[in-house]
């Protein structure tokens, strides 16, 4: 019986639009009068998740959400910190340098300046958007080493990121989590950081076992959620590498494939 449905949101529960649809929202709404625990979990930060929760009716001292990639889970009403995890200014100033020599852009979301970028570009200007968040302009040199951090990103246009992503140093996946979570998006976090450590956690804080458990997502950015899912569900859009780790594979993000899954893998037992 399935207990708690962990979502991802880009590519997974919005569509291109980047929209709830009917169907998943109303699908959504019998899943939590069931009795089931949804929890939203993505790479957005919290700002860029909070009207999605409200529309959803997540708000509740009883609701939780996940974000930054799981380097930051929280009840929704009153902001309890439940898991926290973060970098600091020095390893982004690393990342920086590193940056510069592949040729990619940054961005970094710090606990005290927000969403800060070296250089404004396009692509950060796309997280901006998501995210209905200001960013802002920041010499990552001059950086103190000690600011939190709560995750760094390279991003650029996809053909000058792939190249990028494989002449990746390889010291870099041993220091942090690495996840790309859009062909244009590639996360650096605290190396305990990711979906499936949050959704473990909160999953022992509601006495909750892994089997109870159902994580749908798209990207290289849910494969540890979908590790420690009790049913893992890839939708129709994801990626390769993510699909072989789905033991059920749902419609798109088009079709309300979370909707579906929902229907037919929690609701219908």
């Amino acid at each position: 019986m399935i207990k708690l449905i962990a979502l991802d949101m880009d590519g997974t529960l919005l569509n291109n639009e980047k929209c709830i649809s009917e169907r998943n929202y109303q699908t959504i709404q019998a899943a939590k009068n069931a009795g089931i625990k949804i929890v939203l979990a993505s790479g957005r930060p919290l700002q860029g998740l909070q009207p999605h929760l409200e529309h959803l009716g997540l708000t509740s001292k009883d609701d939780f959400v996940v974000s930054y990639n799981g380097s930051l889970v929280q009840r929704v009403g009153g902001g309890e910190v439940i898991h926290k995890t973060s970098l600091k200014g020095s390893d982004a100033k690393a990342i920086f340098e590193i940056s510069l020599q592949l040729g990619v852009h940054i961005h970094a979301f710090s606990v005290k300046q927000g969403l800060i970028t070296h250089q404004h570009n396009h692509w950060t200007d796309i997280e901006a958007r998501l995210n209905g968040i200001i960013a802002t302009e920041v010499d990552f040199t001059e950086l103190d080493d000690n600011e939190d951090i709560i995750k760094v990103m390279m991003v650029a246009d996809e053909k000058v990121l792939t190249p990028a992503i494989k002449n990746l140093p390889s010291h870099l996946k041993e220091q942090y989590t690495v996840v790309q979570s859009a062909p244009f998006f590639l996360e650096l976090l605290h190396p305990t950081s990711n979906k499936g450590v949050a959704i473990e956690k909160l999953s022992r804080l509601l006495n909750i076992s892994a089997d109870e458990v159902m994580c749908i997502g798209d990207a290289e950015n849910d494969h540890a959620m979908l590790e420690f899912a009790g049913l893992a569900v890839a939708m129709e859009n994801a990626d390769p590498a993510t699909k072989a780790l789905a033991n059920y594979i749902t419609k798109s993000n088009q079709d309300d494939g979370v909707a579906f899954a929902i229907e037919e893998k929690a609701l219908a037992s």
